[in-house]
């Protein structure tokens, strides 16, 4: 299977099942591998390439179902059908016959990491050789079956077809097949051309399930013996517990623990519990940043920018200073998770995007060997980027210990958006540098604060990554930048990137603009267009903004043009893009989070302004690029490009040069 081989052996007399690993760490050592004997008591399914690595485990059962359990979280990106469709396509499977569950958290260390748009690119190649080599071997046991040469044979709808007709299912076939370690077909992936699945647009696998309620998410979950628990937090971000009178004495109260994060209620219901919450006297101290509000985070954040290098000689300066607020997550499924801790061993039940870190790090809290921790992953119901970090698993262990009994830990809208981790407050400085009619040299500095890495500003503030981290902030300043110096050299702005743009760039721009760029529109709107390149993909934005009220703004229109290369399943791709719009809209024009005096102001959907429906586009199309490229990253490549189409938009539409975002807030 060229770089990466799986090693089959039989697991039973009753099913297939192959390992793909993701990473080649210990390929040496696993070709060198001896197979056992048949009938040895220590033989397994495979010899797994690589014991420390990620895998990807692929199983046909005699059920006829195929199962691939998937070392990623599916957060409602999609990656679920993705990789389901790869599975079909190279099978010939039937897309409802791919089960794809989550993989468990790996006891043996390892990667099972979410996230950087890498999913797609990082399971297209291994997938597919998995898939290719089970038809491989399904096709070879129904040949010596048949007395039939392999390559005679076809795959169709989950079945092998002999050229007289017969007929077998793979679940049949599957016992024979996990014995065959040399199949008589080649363990191929198809070509391009040769695709049926892969490309076309499909409905998600999990789609009914979703919209009937029949999708199970962490706060679903019947764990034997679980109680709700909720936990009181500072009003102050870094505040602590002084004292705190408890409310045991409560009805359906059960337990009432102290945690380094606040004070913890588990009790019979979620009604009990937020009831004796609330009526707890708790006396915490100020925090270490009870003084600091938003206008002093600015000041701070332009103060520890470095100072301007030198211009070129004889350039003109464009500059602007960008200040971007903190923003959060806010998944529509607050954080849940159920715990239960025993004095050897924990169990757990949450989404995560870095699950293995998150079971070492929930055995370093509760003080047990990391083997003895089990993380089930569970989907989620969104994330942008909050399920990289595992706070509500390690409060719920932490809970679970010491009441001695297991719990389902859930974080109110309340405590997600005023203790929740959020993209960190930016100051951003960007100054072009035009000489002879074109930028001669770009300057951008940021800052930004964190939480003591040593770079920007540091702040006792919970952070994290939010989708398109860096990018979707840079983007903003620089395109701005751009349309501010082709308004100065008297350049189109469309016409002056792409200048400055690679081939694949300069196509996704032109694609946006066609028919559309520099049409006549009623006065007080405006266009914006911005251009991002990561992940190995390219997007182009363009952005129609009515600005009549300037203070309510409307985007009425959003065409994306993209290149991410091969594209899984078109629909997901639109879906996803459909989303980062909606961000970069709500990033621009209103969402945001004020700091005041220590504390985060906003606490739901009703002061965090992110867009309802009524403020998405009347008209939002995606014009997908063919590619025969392997995949690139697709789900926060929109982010940029839309949030800075928006921002030129919306200054082309006013005639303003926008500094400070959200810029209604």
């Amino acid at each position: 299977m060229e770089r990466r081989k799986v090693i089959v052996y039989a697991l039973s007399a009753s099913t297939l099942t192959l390992v793909a690993p993701l990473g080649i760490r210990r390929l040496a050592q696993a070709e060198a591998a001896q197979a056992p004997a048949p009938g040895d008591p220590h033989r397994s399914d495979v010899v797994v390439v690589g014991a420390d690595e990620e895998k990807l485990v692929l199983e046909v059962t005699a059920a006829n179902k195929v199962r691939v359990r998937l070392p990623r979280a599916e957060v409602g990106q999609g990656i679920t059908t993705a990789v389901a469709m790869m599975i079909a396509e190279e099978l010939d499977a039937r897309l409802a016959d791919v089960d794809i569950p989550l993989a468990d958290a790996r006891t043996d260390g390892g990667n099972q990491f979410t996230g950087g748009s890498s999913s797609v690119s990082s399971l297209y190649d291994p997938a597919r050789r998995l898939a290719a080599a089970a038809r491989a071997r399904l096709v070879t046991a129904a040949a010596r079956q048949w007395h039939v040469p392999a390559k005679t044979l076809r795959t169709k709808d989950t079945t092998v077809v002999a050229p007289d007709g017969r007929t077998a299912t793979f679940g049949s076939l599957t016992a024979a097949a996990s014995g065959i370690t040399h199949p008589d077909v080649p363990a191929k992936p198809k070509p391009a051309a040769q695709h049926r699945t892969i490309g076309r647009p499909t409905t998600r696998i999990d789609a009914r399930d979703l919209v009937t309620g029949k999708a199970r998410y962490a706060g679903d979950l019947t764990v034997a013996g679980a109680k709700p628990a909720v936990v009181a937090r500072s009003p102050k971000l870094g505040g602590t517990v002084v004292s705190v009178d408890d409310a045991r004495a409560m009805p359906g109260v059960l337990a009432v623990v102290r945690i380094p994060s606040g004070v913890a209620v588990v009790a019979e219901t979620f009604h009990h519990a937020f009831q004796a919450r609330d009526a707890l006297k708790i006396k915490w101290s100020s925090g270490p940043i009870a003084t600091l509000s938003d206008a002093g985070i600015r000041t701070r954040l332009r103060a520890a920018l470095p100072p301007l290098s030198a211009a070129p000689r004889g350039s003109t300066p464009v500059k602007g200073e960008f200040e971007f607020a903190f923003v959060s997550h806010a998944p529509m499924e607050v954080l849940t998770a159920v715990a239960d801790v025993r004095t050897d061993r924990a169990e757990l039940w949450f989404s995560s995007q870095t699950p293995v870190e998150a079971a070492e790090s929930v055995a370093a809290a509760i003080r047990l060997p990391a083997g003895k921790v089990r993380v089930h992953v569970v989907r989620a119901g969104g994330s942008f980027g909050r399920r990289l970090n595992y706070d509500a698993a390690i409060e719920a262990a932490l809970i679970s210990k010491a009441a001695r009994r297991p719990v389902k830990l859930m974080w109110s809208r309340a405590d997600d958006i005023r203790h929740g981790r959020m993209r960190p407050a930016t100051y951003r400085r960007v100054r072009a540098n035009v000489k002879d009619g074109r930028i001669a040299r770009l300057d951008h500095d940021a800052t930004s604060v964190n939480e003591g890495a040593g770079h920007g500003l540091d702040l006792p503030i919970p952070l994290g990554a939010w989708r398109s981290v860096d990018s979707g902030t840079s983007r903003v300043a620089e395109e701005l930048i751009l349309d501010e110096v082709a308004r100065t050299l008297h350049k189109d702005p469309v016409a002056f990137r792409r200048t400055r743009l690679t081939a694949p760039a300069k196509a996704v721009l032109d694609k946006a603009a066609a028919g559309r760029w520099g049409r006549l529109l009623p006065a007080h709107w405006g266009q914006g267009v911005a251009v991002h390149e990561e992940y190995g993909s390219y997007l182009a934005c363009l952005a129609e903004i009515d600005a009549t009220d300037p203070r309510k703004p409307r985007v009425k229109t959003i065409v994306m043009a993209v290149d991410v290369g091969t594209v899984i399943n078109p629909r997901g791709l639109e879906a996803q893009l459909m989303g980062a719009a909606m961000d970069g809209i709500s990033t621009i024009l209103h969402a945001g989070l004020h700091i005041d005096r220590g504390a985060v102001r906003e606490s739901s959907f009703a002061d965090f302004h992110y867009a309802r429906q009524r403020q998405s586009p009347l008209d939002f199309k995606v014009h997908i690029m063919p590619s025969k490229r392997a995949p690139g990253g697709a789900g926060e490549l929109g982010v940029p490009a839309a949030a800075a189409a928006v921002a030129t938009a919306y200054a082309r539409a006013t005639g303003t040069h926008p500094r400070r975002f959200p810029i209604v807030s």
